[in-house]
């Protein structure tokens, strides 16, 4: 490993680390959007929605936009979003003005969250390549745990009703920061080749320090070549029924275990329990802490133990700690036990659910169709966060405080036996090997 890879790769991870900010930044800011814009339990979950809704265009589009103009380009393109984002949201003079900017600034992580591991993967030896693609997931949750400890340090300096505009803003600088960074780095070896551009690929694979550059380079030329002549096959043709079944319920049960209703909401849940505005800031602050050392965990079990594995244990987890939540809510009562409960239920999803979603989808789909496979997974996550994250509020507002918790409990549950009668473990396997026991050939 050289600095040209590790600033490449640094680089290119920042865009999950803005992904995890510009998420989770909004938990700090909903009470004073609800004042200072006179929203609804419906308004403040559009407001919330806007920003997922980007995301899924940005997410679905960007992939396009990267093959076209490069991995490179199109990430100077997500920084500037951001940016516009942040200024946008910061200077926001009315509420649809503060819609847009959302949705612009979801267009960025959606961008992002596609672009910047396909950058690092096309750009990294293979030898370092899984470790470099894991990077980008731990900056996002590094994102979020700054986001959360910015709104904490913003609630001490008592800005009054401004406070809000210096949560958002604050991304401004990072954002700069990602972009100018931008022009510092390399275009991806891989896309260099797919625009005949092999000379500049060359040199690109001897800086990132490739062991053998001359014989990486033609490899990457064949793998190319090859996918030019293989022939599209649709993936809804019947023999991927189970791999399509699993890439979307792993998806699916990822959201309805409440994590992005957590997140975006952490600081009104809190509030909601009693506590006052700085110190539900600083609670959400612990349960970010939390969040990166048990995806740190995660990261590690996960070859360990097994996909499967993992996923049985964070069923059994997961609904212990909904099941608490549910009941302080319920009883009104140990609302000092709340922040304990979020943050054992932050473990397991971390440990599990957190750490096995973007591996799964990308082992159960062969090489022919799985970026179209990943593309349903990565659908059914960001589809069911967007409309989760819509009503949660609705459903506290209409029913009760404790009515999502005792749902995503229940959820939990039953991912519980669907993992068990249905998941395959996939740990140890090759991908032909996987494949055979689906009967794919």
């Amino acid at each position: 490993m050289n600095r040209y890879l590790v600033k490449a790769t640094t680089v290119g991870a920042l865009g999950g680390l803005l992904f995890g900010f510009d998420t989770a930044v909004i938990a700090g800011a909903n009470e004073q959007l609800t004042q200072v814009f006179g929203l609804t339990p419906k308004t403040l979950g559009l407001t919330v929605f806007i920003g997922l809704v980007g995301t899924v265009i940005g997410a679905m589009a960007s992939g396009a936009l990267g093959q076209k103009i490069g991995g490179r380009e199109a990430l100077r393109i997500m920084a500037i979003l951001y940016t516009i984002s942040g200024i946008g949201c910061a200077f926001a003079w009315n509420w649809d003005a503060l819609m847009v900017a959302r949705f612009i600034g979801g267009l960025g992580i959606g961008g992002s969250s596609v672009l910047g591991p396909v950058y690092i993967a096309e750009l990294a030896p293979a030898k370092w390549r899984g470790r470099m693609v894991g990077l980008f997931q731990i900056n996002i949750v590094i994102g979020i745990l700054l986001a959360y400890l910015s709104n904490y340090i913003i609630t001490t300096l008592n800005l009054g009703a401004t406070q809000w505009r210096w949560e958002f803003g604050v991304a401004i600088v990072p954002s700069i920061i990602f972009l100018v960074m931008l022009y510092g780095i390399p275009r991806s070896s891989r896309w260099l080749v797919t625009s005949n551009q092999t000379d500049e690929a060359l040199d690109v694979l001897k800086m990132m320090g490739s062991p053998n550059s001359k014989e990486e380079l033609q490899e990457i030329i064949d793998s190319v070549q090859m996918e030019r002549g293989m022939k599209q096959e649709p993936v809804f043709n019947g023999k991927y029924n189970l791999p399509i079944f699993l890439a979307v319920s792993v998806g699916l049960f990822n959201q309805l275990a409440g994590i992005n209703a957590i997140l975006y909401y952490a600081n009104s849940i809190f509030a909601s329990a009693g506590f006052s505005s700085s110190s539900a800031a600083l609670q959400a602050v612990a349960v970010g802490v939390v969040n990166l050392l048990a995806t740190l965990l995660g990261m590690s079990l996960i070859d360990k133990l097994g996909r499967k594995t993992l996923l049985l244990i964070g069923s059994v987890g997961t609904v212990f700690a909904l099941s608490g939540v549910t009941a302080i809510f319920y009883t009104h009562t140990h609302q000092s036990s709340l922040v304990w409960l979020l943050m054992v239920f932050i473990v397991f999803f971390a440990i599990s659910q957190g750490s096995v979603i973007w591996v799964y989808i990308a082992e159960v789909f062969p090489n022919r169709v799985r970026s179209k496979g990943q593309s349903i997974g990565s659908s059914s996550h960001w589809i069911s966060a967007a409309i989760i994250t819509l009503y949660f509020p609705v459903v506290v507002a209409r029913f009760s405080q404790w009515t999502p918790f005792a749902f995503f409990a229940a959820m939990m549950l039953l991912q519980f036996f669907v993992v068990l009668f249905i998941f395959p473990e996939t740990k140890g396997r090759t991908l032909e090997q996987i494949q055979a026991r689906f009967g794919i050939h």
